[in-house]
């Protein structure tokens, strides 16, 4: 069986699987039980100056009958004291010495500040920090969170601050509210980090009640923006990993967070480019004991495809992922249908017909009438196999012989040299 333990940037785990620094830890007993359930590590709650959360903070997105495929939340980092805090992360990491602790830390832009709460934390045992560099609500309104991380040349002082006094690895939490990745992550590894770690959540306004006109969540008839994060943002996460990690000045751990829920998804961020994977919304819904199905899946997934540890899938897809001036003009794939699984439901001739590019045409087959594709018309976009609902109904299939692949690039230098 292929060994799951990892070394992240001198962080030891068991497996890579951390529970994100959220409501899920926010207190030695509730990381305790994680550890317990199967989780390698943890990233304990924001940890600063106390403040007062409001109540009501969470608002859900749900989809065609699917809780929860997005969460908004407008919490703060913890309301708990920093002594306790402390107390509790010295406590767990002495009963769980093999698992990763990992402080979450956000002060005010102040030198002293940060080395003050740098040195009292490390002082518990702890096995890293996480600069909090991402909050995008309440938090940035006082200079914090992301007002720090969507500024390169904060994120980079404010790191070397830490790194001065930090006698252990340090991870710096990106935002992903910023127009390009690369500067953040640059910026942090120039400041010395170890390693960083994203996404945050995304900036956003969850919905309105349409029939009190308040938006969502209600706060006594008020609402404000807040942290998107969920199976929805995967996508947006995905893509800011594999910036980073396609980026050649850049050259440090990353591990991955946004939308994580099963070991397929964890498996996505590590072909990647990411190290360890970070957990939050998931476990928000269904609990911890997720992480057994996450663990039972990488190990089948490794022995099944020859891999001895999860540093060897790591960075995996990284080569495979380019900017569209780079893919082959001359691929050419069509769409198919075949008969045996189709059960002529007809969205693939709706969805091309009034959102494609009308490839579509019914013809009779077997006593019964069938959507067949017009291959001069099918421009092998996909649309009807993505929302064909019957399994193998419809294949993409490819029609051209890849002898003379060309990009984009190469055809615009042969015709303007």
């Amino acid at each position: 069986m292929a060994g799951l333990s990892i070394n992240f940037a001198g962080i030891k785990s068991p497996n890579p699987f951390w529970l994100a620094s959220a409501p899920p830890t926010n207190m030695g007993s509730m990381v305790e039980r994680a550890f317990d359930a199967g989780w390698g590590g943890a990233v304990w709650k924001t940890l600063g100056e106390p403040i007062v959360n409001v109540s009501s903070r969470l608002a859900g997105l749900d989809h065609n009958g699917q809780k929860l495929i997005g969460l908004n939340n407008i919490e703060l980092i913890t309301d708990r004291s920093l002594e306790v805090n402390l107390k509790e992360v010295a406590e767990c990491k002495k009963r769980y010495p093999n698992h990763a602790v990992i402080v979450s830390l956000m002060v005010e832009s102040k030198k002293e500040a940060w080395q003050e709460i740098v040195k009292r934390s490390q002082d518990t045992g702890c096995d890293g920090f996480e600069l909090n560099f991402g909050c995008p609500h309440g938090m940035s309104e006082r200079g914090m969170g992301s007002a720090m991380g969507q500024v390169p040349e904060y994120t980079c002082m404010v790191t070397e601050w830490v790194k001065e006094v930090s006698e252990i690895p340090v991870i710096v939490k990106l935002t992903p509210n910023v127009a390009h990745i690369g500067p953040p992550g640059r910026a942090a590894m120039k400041g010395g980090a170890d390693a960083v770690s994203l996404i945050n959540t995304i900036n956003s306004v969850m919905g309105v009640d349409v029939d009190t006109m308040v938006p969502y969540p209600n706060v006594n008839g008020k609402a404000a923006h807040g942290g998107y994060c969920g199976p929805a943002v995967k996508p947006i996460a995905l893509n800011m990993v594999s910036e980073l990690a396609r980026d050649p000045e850049f050259n440090i751990p990353i591990s991955g967070i946004g939308g994580i829920s099963t070991w397929r998804d964890a498996v996505e961020f590590m072909l990647l480019g990411a190290g360890s994977v970070q957990v939050c919304t998931a476990v928000m819904h269904y609990g911890y004991r997720i992480v057994e199905d996450m663990i039972d899946g990488l190990n089948y997934y490794l022995d099944e495809k020859g891999f001895a540890s999860v540093n060897d899938i790591v960075g995996k897809s990284v080569n495979r992922v380019t900017d569209w001036g780079n893919l082959d003009l001359n691929y050419d794939v069509k769409a198919h249908v075949n008969e045996e699984h189709c059960i002529r439901c007809n969205l693939c001739y709706i969805a091309c017909e009034d959102g494609a590019h009308q490839s579509f045409e019914f013809v009779q087959s077997n006593g019964h009438r069938y959507p067949r594709v017009i291959e001069e018309e099918c421009v092998g976009c996909n649309l009807c196999a993505l929302v064909c609902p019957s399994p193998g109904a419809i294949t993409m299939e490819r029609r051209d012989d890849g002898a003379n692949p060309q990009t984009w690039r190469e055809r615009t230098t042969v015709i303007d040299p």
